[in-house]
């Protein structure tokens, strides 16, 4: 076991403090967060990693799709109004399915909120990644921290100027490099990047990496954690979505209080001491300036690298980790109670350790079966319900479609010979990237007959019609009924279309309208 004099004490004040708040329009304290290491460091490395490579990456991804569709993996086309994933292709009628994943999304994030806290913020949202990004930069340029204080505090000189213009020489790439790997969503990656290279493609390509590369900019490089105190809306939302049971990073002052830097000279004088020897290790690496130990914040983002600062220093200590850390609200309240006696009196870290210093078999500790709720299965089964539904809607979907319109002016015409005609704007629709050819029959309104305006082809009950890939195929389509075979002055019949490979059949119920005299 070390003793307290080889602990380094951090001078670091939390900035966004629980004690003392901040004026809604004062002046922004910087903050300097100290780079940490860990198990939850190494975890959000992970997470960088992974969702920075899913964003530049995947506009260069290829899909095999056949000749006539883009072979690129994920595509949002929008001048022909189609959105591309792998395999599965989205037609704007089929906006559906999106409003479907944006319904999963907020009842994941639910989900996640009431079980495991502020996750979502503390390691996968985008502001938090790019942050994390440009924080690799200002280290990797400027230093850690006491050096980056030293350098924000010195007068200008040419060293100063280099670094800075470098820092955000750097962040700037970056910025550019998030625009420009948004606009790769929208058409070909290899083609569009061509096209900006030499000056060629469309103004509003510029103008979105301009404003995005000026968005990515602000928020990741200059205004950080200001983005999620003032202008992100999640965390005045999430309070809603944690009750006791969830999991939150917290500061267990049952077994940290009172705090002490001097522990042998308390103990020596016969006063209480708890385990935190008020180091500030976890506000110095707190992105977000937040001290802990003031307990939940609206600030505080839940990334947890206040628990590896913690968890080094009382490894140092020979100490258990742990006295920040993921914990409940029952858990933490319940522990509280045996460090006060029940409220009593002040915490007394006697009562959670044995004579032996072993923490006290009375005091309570996380178990997964406590986020295993209602409200957690409630959530969960939602989620899956959506989900397994736009699945089977996915599976099961009908790449056919017919849809027709009756002319409304006239509604009819009578014919020389006395037969009836009504005019119909038929639409067949190929939402597959290959030809099809589609055969249009017409079933009921005995004795009638089809006519295809434009065609050769003789009057009959059925047409074979080619249609093009991924395309609208539009026919004016006139049907004549003898007079004698008249059933009223309105009959309904069926548009019948079926893929000539007997794969896939739509129909539509037309209505015939007549003279009222015909009655």
């Amino acid at each position: 076991m070390l003793d307290n004099k080889q602990i380094k004490w951090l001078e670091a004040e939390a900035v966004n403090s629980a004690t003392t708040r901040q004026p809604l329009y004062a002046a922004r304290k910087k903050v300097f967060p100290k780079r940490a290491s860990g198990r939850f460091r190494q975890f959000k490395w992970l997470v960088m990693a992974i969702t920075l490579g899913i964003y530049y990456l995947t506009p260069w991804l290829r899909w095999d799709r056949g000749a006539f569709a883009p072979d690129q993996a994920v595509l949002i086309d929008l001048a022909n109004r189609r959105f591309y994933f792998f395999f599965i292709e989205i037609w704007p009628q089929e906006f559906y399915y999106v409003a479907g994943l944006l319904v999963m999304a907020g009842v994941g994030l639910f989900l996640i909120t009431s079980t495991i806290g502020r996750a979502w913020c503390g390691y996968t949202c985008p502001q938090t990644v790019w942050v994390d990004l440009f924080l690799v930069v200002e280290r990797a340029v400027e230093g850690d921290r006491n050096a980056r204080m030293k350098l924000d505090a010195a007068p200008w000189t040419a060293r100063k100027l280099v670094l800075r213009a470098s820092k955000h020489a750097i962040w700037l790439v970056i910025a550019v490099a998030t625009g420009g790997a948004w606009i790769f969503y929208f058409a070909d990656a290899p083609r569009l990047l061509g096209e900006v290279a030499t000056g060629t493609t469309a103004p509003v390509a510029y103008v979105t990496i301009g404003v995005l590369t000026g968005t990515t900019y602000l928020f990741g490089g200059l205004m950080r954690e200001q983005v999620c105190t003032y202008m992100c809306p999640w965390p005045r939302i999430q309070a809603a979505m944690l009750d006791e049971n969830s999991l939150t990073v917290t500061y267990n002052d049952w077994r940290g209080e009172p705090r002490s830097r001097h522990a042998k000279k308390a103990l020596a004088a016969g006063q209480p001491v708890g385990d935190c020897v008020d180091c500030k290790a976890c506000v110095a690496v707190c992105p977000m300036g937040v001290d802990i130990r003031d307990g939940q914040q609206l600030e505080c983002i839940t990334c947890a690298l206040c628990i590896d600062a913690c968890d080094n220093i009382m490894d140092k200590l020979g100490r258990e980790r742990g006295l920040i850390s993921y914990a409940t609200l029952s858990d933490y309240n319940t522990n509280m109670a045996i460090a006060t006696a029940g409220g009593t009196h002040p915490i007394d870290p006697t009562l959670v350790r044995t004579a032996g210093g072993a923490f006290s078999d009375k005091l309570t500790h996380f178990h997964v079966h406590k986020i295993s709720r209602p409200r957690t299965f409630v959530y969960m089964g939602l989620w899956s319900l959506v989900g397994i539904g736009l699945l089977f809607s996915l599976m099961t979907r009908n790449r056919l479609q017919v849809n027709v319109l009756h002319d409304r002016n006239p509604q009819f015409v009578t014919l020389s010979d006395g037969s009836i005609r009504n005019g119909y704007t038929v639409k067949l629709l190929n939402m597959t990237p290959e030809p099809r050819t589609i055969v249009v029959t017409m079933q009921g309104l005995e004795g009638a007959q089809m006519n295809l305006v434009g065609s050769d082809l003789p009057a009959g009950r059925s047409f074979a019609i080619p249609v093009e890939p991924d395309r609208l195929k539009t026919l004016k389509i006139f049907v004549r009924q003898p007079a004698n075979q008249l059933r009223g002055q309105t009959q309904t019949f069926t548009f019948v279309a079926n893929d000539q490979a007997g794969l896939e059949s739509d129909r539509y119920i037309a209505t015939f309208n007549a003279p009222e005299t015909t009655r």
